[in-house]
């Protein structure tokens, strides 16, 4: 299979890269930025442009068999104001390629969605079952109120492992485009395209994570202060939990759904990508700063609107249709992380 990797030479996809060559796989990458020295393995074409221009698409595309599609702008975003870029890259992006896709010829495309798409993660209140809670409020975190409520009667939560029927809720700029993002690709596949593979990819740590950026993830944020010799700052109370997966099996994952997710010409299909193993996000700073030997966490009470309080991933039907499995553990990925690999 011949793959075109859009944004390939950055974080995931540059990993992705790795593991489609790998394979076997012919890979071509299409990205506004040249790779790293040494980051991409020797052989792989490398076409530099933008996803918003047909032009590179086309050129891009041609004698392409799938492609893997991760150019996009990422993180939460800092204001609205971030809007109009995170639409133009991500969802004009998209859909610029979508149609040089069709032009193209090719019939498979796998998306890197994420798992902002569900906004606020699974809960079952314990009188009313299944239940959505709505964003938080100023108030409530002001007043260190962090855990939603059920709606319907203020009740504590049971917070569940979300599975790829939740409804989308997105809660940021980010996530939005993302929602559209995955929509666009639904309408490509429905329209004749061929099929669309969405990969919800939940909290990805691992080398080549970029740092000191509001973009790069609380993992790099968390060891960048370190490595300053700063306590990493953790946001709430700490206990918000989150699913973090290496991003060499978010790679290998990736490879599978797109050589062998059971999906027709015409039809899309999601899945979660996560580890499994839900962690704090103190643990996670805990963890960082036992590898290297830093000052422990300080938990500030800290917040940021629109943040959701837990997320976590069910990747029951990757692994029931892809027998995909993730390898690495937190503790030794999140060790690796600290010694810069």
């Amino acid at each position: 299979m011949h793959v075109l990797v859009t944004g390939g030479s950055g974080f995931i996809g540059s990993h992705l890269v790795e593991a489609l060559a790998r394979g076997g796989h012919g890979v071509r990458v299409l990205d506004h930025r040249a790779p790293a020295p040494g980051v991409l393995p020797d052989g792989v074409d490398v076409h530099l442009g933008d996803v918003r221009e047909a032009e590179a698409c086309d050129r891009a595309l041609a004698g392409v068999d799938a492609v893997c599609h991760h150019a996009a702008v990422v993180g939460m975003g800092l204001d609205l104001q971030d809007l109009p870029r995170y639409t133009s890259t991500n969802d004009l992006g998209t859909a610029t390629l979508l149609a040089a896709a069709a032009r193209a010829g090719v019939r498979r495309v796998a998306l890197a969605s994420s798992m902002v798409v569900y906004g606020e993660g699974a809960y079952a209140c314990p009188r009313h079952g299944p239940v959505a809670p709505g964003p938080r409020g100023v108030d409530d975190l002001e007043a260190g109120r962090f855990d939603p409520p059920c709606p319907r009667c203020g009740s504590p939560l049971d917070r569940r492992l979300v599975d790829e029927g939740a409804r989308l809720d997105p809660r940021s700029v980010y996530a939005a485009s993302k929602v559209a993002q995955e929509h666009l690709v639904g309408a490509w596949a429905h329209g004749g395209g061929g099929s669309g593979v969405m990969l919800r990819y939940h909290n990805v740590y691992g080398p080549r994570l970029p740092r000191d950026t509001p973009y790069a993830g609380v993992a790099a944020l968390f060891r960048s202060a370190l490595l300053r010799g700063d306590a990493p700052r953790v946001f709430e109370d700490g206990t918000q939990m989150r699913d973090f997966v290496h991003v060499t099996d978010v790679a290998a994952a990736t490879v599978a759904a797109l050589a062998r997710a059971p999906v027709d010409d015409g039809e899309v299909r999601a899945y979660n990508v996560g580890s499994g193993t839900p962690r704090s996000v103190h643990d996670l700073a805990a963890t960082l700063a036992q590898a290297l030997g830093g000052p422990s966490p300080v938990v500030t009470g800290e917040f940021r609107l629109g943040d959701v309080r837990h997320v976590t991933a069910s990747s029951r039907r990757l692994a029931d249709e892809l027998g995909w499995a993730p390898s690495v553990t937190f503790e030794d990925g999140v060790r690796a992380l600290a010694r810069g690999g």
